[in-house]
Formats: structure tokens, C-alpha cells, sequence
């Protein structure tokens, strides 16, 4: 079965008949996109072919990474005068984090000339002007989710330029093919390694209004700092997979809504459009939004999608109209709750039916 997805622009409706079907742009070398989940044994694969509007490519995409990481020795060094810890992390490749984790230190990270630092050794990335955690793990085929523990990162997950992040794991000479093979794009990572590195001194994106302004693909969106207030329902359908492990014993992380093809979805609370496409085989058509206080809400199995990624949404506005894309077993809304990276069960947090 063949799966479209549209991602409409207001101005846009009338051409979209025009538009012809193209295959996904992917980059050079790169496996076709992963799920998380595995198909259904009377379900056909990922659909290879999507039909959209012109929008840009998620970062992990258009910004590529090379796996050049530096092999650093565990080693001690003496402070010197005028030192600081970013530039120890220059004279020894490893990052400046790390260091002061070795040796327990904590902001301001002072340091004095004499003092005898631990350098923790490992293989140290660089990270690049628009470079995600995404495209990083993707490169040396390692989890994200691994990246993030061996670096103790925490909310909101935004990696700077010229930041040494740590790659766990023992070094492996293979293709950039095997490597990205390796990795499997989940929630979690888009939530935690989807934007691009900060620049020193830049200041991140303002959501903008509506689609008709998209933000560049190396913008880095600034979270909602405002508070969602209660959850609202995102359609109105029966509950046909709960929270939690299933039967089969494979476990949901939000539940399924049964509702009919074209269903208007509703944003659940106010927030900021973190994510749109159809990058998670499973999922098919996906919305991701950020909300206050690290909430995150998430919509999947959607035919069309109708906002673009960094627009700010209210409460109740349409974002998509629901499908059976993906691996559905029926036209259904995916929908999860997260706070901060832990899936949350929904029907605790809306309002009872």
C-alpha cells in the first residue's frame, strides 16, 4: 500500500493537484528511515514514496556528519596560568563537560595554575555549526540515547559549536551506510537530538505565526516557556490501545484513537511545532509539539499535515487530519504525552470522559 502524505500551506491548498508524486529526497548513501517498531507480519513496509509540498528536510538530514572523531588517551595535566576548561579540552581533545565531571567540579568551574586535572579518555567528537544529536549518533552508529547518558546532558538537550561530545563504544572501520543501518530513529530522539548546535552568540528562533513563514532547517527553535494549563482531547474517537504493554507484550507509549480518514487533530495545548514528516516508519504521518515546562505532545498516523516545523499553535487549533499511515490497523490517531523524556499516560492528564 502506498502512503501520501500532504504537508499543506494555506496558500497552497489549489496547487496541491498540480504537484506531482516524487520520490522522498534522502541523503547521499543513507538507508531508507527507520522505525522503532517493527512492522506487522500482514502490514507491507515503509512506503517509498511520499507526495508533499516543498518543506525543508529535517536537520539530521540536510547536515550531514562526518565520523572524525579524536582518540584521546586518559592522561593527567597541570594548570597553567591563564587556563580555562575549554582550553585544556582544545590542548587535549577532550571536552571541557567531561573534564570537569572527572574531576567534580561545578560551576563557575574554577581552576587554579598547579592543579592536576584527570582527562578522561574516549573518542571525542567535535561538533559543527547545524550539526543534531541525531546526525551525530547516525554517523558513528551508535543510539542517541547512549550519547546523552555518556554525556550526562540534560533539558534541553542543545549542543553548542565547538562542543566535544563523547561517542561510547569501541571504534569500528565500516561504510557511513553500516553505521546509519545501525541506528534506529525513535520519539525520544527527536525530542532530545532533533536541533541543530547553538552558535556562540546566537540567539534561538522566535516560533513564527503561521506556515507561510518556514524557518530554516539550521534555526534552532526556543521552547515555549509558558505553562500548557490542562490537556484537551486532540480528537473526539473511541480508545482502541491503551497505555502501557499490550498483549503481544510490545509496549505503547501514548494510545490509539479510532476515528474516521480526514479527522480534524487538535492541538492538545499550546506550543511550538518541534517536528513534521513521516520519519518513524511506524508512525507514519507525525506532528511533534513542544509545550511549557518540558511537555511534549505527540500525533501519528496522519494523511495530511498541516503546520510546519517552529510555528507557534493554540489550543484546539486543527495541525493535522488524521489517516492510517504508517503501520495502523485502522484510521487512528497515535497520540503520547511525554514530560521530558518519559511517556506519560494521557488519559491521566486529559479530561474524563
Amino acid at each position: 500500500m502506498r502512503i501520501r502524505i500532504t504537508t499543506a500551506l494555506p496558500l497552497a491548498f489549489g496547487l496541491a493537484a498540480c504537484i506531482p508524486s516524487v520520490d522522498r529526497p534522502r541523503m547521499p548513501d543513507a538507508p531508507p528511515p527507520t522505525s522503532h517498531t517493527p512492522p506487522p507480519n500482514d502490514r507491507p513496509g515503509t512506503p517509498d514514496e511520499v507526495t508533499q509540498l516543498p518543506a525543508p528536510r529535517p536537520a539530521w538530514e540536510a547536515r550531514p556528519v562526518a565520523a572524525d572523531a579524536q582518540d584521546v588517551a586518559e592522561q593527567s595535566y597541570v594548570v597553567r596560568s591563564g587556563d580555562s576548561l575549554r582550553r585544556i579540552a582544545d590542548r587535549t581533545g577532550a571536552g571541557s563537560e567531561a573534564i570537569a565531571r572527572a574531576n567534580g567540579l561545578a560551576p563557575p568551574f574554577t581552576i587554579y595554575a598547579g592543579q592536576r586535572l584527570r582527562i578522561p579518555g574516549g573518542r571525542y567528537h567535535q561538533v559543527r555549526s547545524g550539526e543534531t544529536g541525531i546526525a551525530i549518533a547516525r554517523a558513528y552508529g551508535v543510539q542517541w540515547s547512549r550519547i546523552v547518558a555518556a554525556n550526562d546532558l540534560v533539558e534541553p538537550y542543545i549542543l553548542r559549536t565547538g562542543q566535544r561530545v563523547l561517542i561510547p563504544g569501541d571504534t569500528q572501520s565500516t561504510s557511513y551506510a553500516e553505521r546509519a543501518a545501525a541506528f534506529r530513529l525513535d520519539i525520544d530522539d527527536i525530542i532530545t537530538g532533533g536541533e541543530p548546535a547553538l552558535a556562540v552568540n546566537q540567539a534561538p528562533a522566535k516560533a513564527v505565526a503561521t506556515p507561510r513563514r518556514v524557518l530554516p532547517t539550521t534555526a534552532v527553535v526556543e521552547p515555549p516557556k509558558v505553562a500548557p494549563g490542562r490537556f484537551v482531547w486532540p480528537v473526539d474517537g473511541q480508545i482502541v490501545s491503551r497505555f502501557g504493554a499490550g498483549a503481544s507484550g510490545e509496549r505503547n507509549n501514548g494510545v490509539k484513537i479510532a476515528v474516521p480518514i480526514d479527522t480534524p487533530i487538535k492541538a492538545t495545548a499550546d506550543g511550538t511545532v518541534a517536528y513534521v514528516g513521516d520519519g518513524i516508519a511506524a508512525l507514519g504521518g507525525l506532528v511533534i509539539v513542544r509545550h511549557g515546562e518540558n511537555w511534549t505532545s505527540v500525533y501519528g498516523h496522519a494523511s495530511k499535515l498541516l503546520v510546519q516545523r517552529g510555528q507557534a499553535v493554540k489550543k484546539g487549533q486543527t495541525i493535522a487530519l488524521s489517516g492510517d499511515t504508517g503501520f495502523a490497523d485502522r484510521p487512528e490517531l497515535h497520540f503520547e504525552l511525554r514530560k521530558g523524556r518519559a511517556p506519560v499516560d494521557p488519559t491521566t492528564e486529559l479530561p474524563r470522559r
